[in-house]
């Protein structure tokens, strides 16, 4: 992707979030040389990987299969692992009209995956076989606003603005905006993009960026490059 459209998705995205009255943290603003003059302080948002996060799986098809995420905050996968602490994460989306996110899973993150807004939001669900492997012919169960839903291999369930959808680990899913553009909540156990996005296909979950402009904001995916 270059960084021009980059730089553009940010702005459409922050337009669509106020307009829906939320507004990002502070440090969502900060140019890249406000993130360097402010690195130890920030440490812990750098480390948990919080920010703006824009990807096209590396298709270079950003209004065909991407999406836009904001990490508002990640916790520790130590505390996860001895069960006390800062377990948890928020995240905001917007999967567009018809922009697929294609189907994955993950090994240790749960899930609410919230229609905060706009049109209608579309899963695609498929369940595990017993390795936990993407199963076509296996349906499965899921939450639905704390209801049980069974669902069907390949069913798609739709949710409307305020409904929202329980996802375990082993719930293959893939999901996009029908009638407009979605903005999603994401609340989930401590997250790691970098190794917990198991997908169907071999594709990348981190976009390669052409720099044929300056950085507006960082990417969490360009913290190591600028930050160290």
């Amino acid at each position: 992707m270059k960084r021009s459209r980059i730089n553009e998705i940010m702005a459409e995205a922050d337009e669509m979030i106020r307009s829906f009255g939320f507004v990002l943290p502070p440090f969502a603003y900060w140019t890249p040389e406000e993130f360097k003059a402010n690195v130890e302080k920030a440490r812990a948002l750098i480390d948990a990987r919080c920010g703006w996060d824009i990807t096209d799986y590396g298709a270079g098809r950003f209004d065909e299969m991407g999406l836009f995420l904001f990490t508002l905050r990640n916790g520790r996968l130590a505390d996860l692992q001895r069960g006390g602490g800062m377990c948890y994460a928020e995240k905001l989306l917007i999967s567009r009209q018809d922009q697929l996110s294609p189907m994955h899973t993950h090994v240790i993150k749960a899930e609410d995956i919230i229609n905060r807004g706009g049109a209608t939001m579309v899963i695609e669900l498929f369940g595990s076989d017993d390795e936990g492997n993407f199963a076509e012919d296996r349906g499965g169960v899921v939450l639905c606003d704390g209801i049980e839903r069974p669902f069907e291999p390949g069913e798609k369930l739709k949710f409307a603005p305020g409904e929202s959808v329980t996802l375990m680990p082993g719930d293959w899913h893939a999901f996009w905006g029908e009638g407009g553009d979605v903005l999603i909540g994401e609340v989930s156990t401590v997250n790691d993009d970098e190794t917990d996005n198991i997908f169907r296909e071999p594709i990348g979950r981190f976009a390669e960026i052409e720099e044929d402009e300056a950085p507006m904001h960082l990417l969490v995916s360009d913290y190591k490059g600028y930050l160290g």
